[in-house]
């Protein structure tokens, strides 16, 4: 079981480790490209470090504190992450509508383009690991941790068709509809984060 939760931290020290970099590139090539569904990709990244953060102090509390307070930081990290998704939501969604009804024209961005393949071969992998290793030591922070990686490999491919069409075709407005998309991903997880430590209070009552 040890090996488990070590197994847990490397994954979360990976995945901060590799947000930062993605968060750093998109949010600098989105802002030169005007392209909300990239800079929504990034600060995607940086709500993905931010989880990464909370689930690798809840792995480190693992052995230190008794079974009711490890329970106790298993339901706060839930809500933390789920804070996450909605804080970063309610921006990519302000940006969105008001590019689209603004008309504010991104320019095409091959490096956004490069960065959602990457995306999309890293994560899927990620995510799984995740996963298994959650099951394995019945952490449901970290089965939801791997679902936001998930989110974020979705997120990928509608980054690439959305940053795809500007850049082949020039339809500008995929971009902050990608935008919207990422809302509608991000708003669904963070509420079902929320309420799962709910939902478990509600059955030990």
């Amino acid at each position: 079981m040890e090996k488990l939760y070590k197994k847990g931290l490397r994954l979360e020290y990976f995945t901060v480790g590799y947000n930062i970099v993605e968060a750093a590139v998109s949010l600098v090539f989105g802002a030169i490209a005007n392209s909300i569904a990239l800079v929504g990709f990034g600060l995607d990244s940086v709500v993905e470090s931010l989880s990464g953060f909370v689930l690798i102090w809840r792995l480190r509390q693992h052995g230190k504190i008794s079974p009711e307070e490890e329970e106790r930081a298993e339901k706060k990290a839930m809500r933390l992450v789920a804070l996450t998704f909605f804080i970063l939501g309610l921006y990519v969604l302000f940006q969105s509508l008001k590019k689209l009804i603004g008309k504010e024209i991104p320019d095409p961005s091959l490096p956004g383009i490069i960065i959602a393949i990457v995306s999309m071969i890293v994560m899927p992998v990620l995510t799984w690991q995740k996963y298994q290793t959650g099951k394995q030591i019945n952490s449901r922070a970290l089965v939801a941790d791997s679902k936001e990686t998930l989110a974020c490999a979705f997120l990928s491919v509608a980054l690439l068709l959305g940053l795809g069409c500007n850049y082949l075709f020039g339809f500008w407005q995929a971009d902050p509809i990608v935008g919207l998309i990422i809302v509608a991903f991000l708003f669904r997880e963070g509420l079902e984060s929320w309420k799962e430590p709910h939902e478990e209070d509600s059955k030990i009552e």
